[in-house]
């Protein structure tokens, strides 16, 4: 009954945080057991009881900031001194400039509304076809929930109960792995459909990009070094780059108005408060999923299928990828971390950090597939193309990073090589 109940209100569009909380109430009552409901409340609010969240609304926070000061702008004109002529620079420009928002938003979301408003229309004036400047863009985005700091990583590591900073290590070099396998097929479209060659900056020009986008760049250097460096947590990180992100736009850039800033507190607050709610309402889902021994009865199913660890991450892909395209990233994390993580651990042996980056990019993927496709969406009404036209350019990014969480399933050391 309360499966039936999860599935009819998740398809008829209910909001997912109320599909959580009211499917855990609804088998506290099934069950019988209602001296459950004296711990309900105390579950719900103890799951927002983590310092860790915390960084969510920074990060949100620091994203606004940046687009509000043009630093965005400022990172694209930077990435843009790195090529001369090539052809298809621009969309190496799109790649490179998301790689280093990703460092600074750490939500695929939030990076594809930016960067395509500012890529996309660049991208046509110069003669490249508008779906494929907005399915480039989007697969840029892809980039933002593994490059640290990223939101996903800080809602595992606080499910998890592990370190945040280490698991912000573990995604580099997924992410640079993607990275270049985007680069890759840019490369290889270019040379099959004549992509138009890069406009060559004057050395006068790629000086002045440097020289204006360095303040710009001090953003992400501040936030990413305090956290390798063992100076700050990731929380305290995104504090002080939200910080430097003000200090920039106003005095830099001189971009920041103070009187805007009403209105974007009120989008922090309201994005911030949708993804709490869903940690608040999964923590009471995972309490009840656990009180059932769901997690033990997975193991046991999951054992007679495979003992093997390799084996068991490609199905656990199987799986995220046919989750990602029904449920949001974030909301499908929380709800099957309590879940699959014990398995993995117990049975299988898989270090944590591990399956916390291959689920993490699995999610992503969902971002960007039908029917659900949340970023795939914001990217069609940012850039006025149909989803449908988007989806076509965009399948060889999606089959790279199909490519690369395989690879990482199959060598656990390009995660786990960097952590103390």
């Amino acid at each position: 009954m309360v499966i039936g109940l999860f599935v009819v209100m998740l398809f008829i569009g209910v909001p997912i945080a109320l599909v959580l909380a009211v499917s855990a109430m609804v088998y506290i009552q099934a069950s019988g057991n209602g001296v459950l409901f004296l711990s309900y409340p105390q579950q719900f609010f103890g799951g927002l009881d983590n310092y860790g969240l915390l960084a969510i609304p920074l990060f949100m926070l620091v994203g606004e900031l940046m687009n509000e000061g043009g630093i965005t702008r400022r990172l694209v004109a930077f990435a843009s001194v790195f090529l001369g002529s090539v052809r298809g620079g621009l969309a190496y420009i799109n790649i490179l400039a998301n790689m280093m928002l990703a460092s600074i938003v750490g939500s695929a979301n939030a990076q594809v509304a930016v960067m395509a408003q500012v890529m996309v229309p660049e991208m046509q004036q110069k003669g490249y076809d508008r779906n494929f400047a907005t399915a480039t863009t989007a697969a840029g985005a892809l980039l933002a929930p593994v490059i640290p700091p990223s939101m996903l990583f800080v809602i595992f590591g606080v499910l998890a109960q592990i370190s945040i900073g280490d698991l912000f290590i573990a995604g580099i070099v997924p992410g640079l792995l993607m990275a270049g396998g985007f680069i890759l097929v840019i490369a290889l479209l270019g040379f099959f459909y004549q992509y138009p060659p890069n406009e060559r900056l004057s050395r006068a020009q790629m000086l002045r990009n440097v020289i204006g986008s360095l303040p710009s760049l001090s953003v992400p250097a501040v936030m990413i070094g305090s956290i390798v460096g063992g100076i700050a947590t990731p929380t305290e990180a995104a504090a002080v780059g939200a910080a430097m992100a003000v200090l920039v736009g106003r005095f830099a850039h001189g971009e920041m108005k103070f009187e805007r800033m009403g209105d974007m507190l009120l989008r922090v607050g309201i994005n911030s408060g949708v993804v709490l709610a869903l940690v608040a309402a999964a923590a009471v889902f995972g309490w009840v999923i656990v009180y059932e021994q769901v997690p033990q009865q997975l193991g046991a199913l999951m054992q007679s299928m495979t003992t093997d660890p390799f084996i068991y991450m490609l199905l656990l892909i199987a799986l995220l990828l046919a989750v990602g395209m029904v449920i949001d990233g974030i909301a499908a994390l929380i709800l099957l971390v309590p879940i699959v993580l014990p398995v993995a651990q117990s049975v299988y042996g898989i270090n944590p950090y591990h399956l916390g980056v291959i689920m993490c990019i699995n999610l992503t993927l969902g971002l960007l597939t039908p029917p659900v496709g949340a970023a795939l969406y914001v990217a069609s009404r940012v850039t006025g193309c149909r989803p449908g036209d988007i989806m076509r350019p965009l399948l060889p990014f999606l089959l790279v990073t199909l490519l690369v969480m395989v690879l990482i399933a199959w060598q656990p050391g390009l995660v786990t090589a960097f952590i103390s």
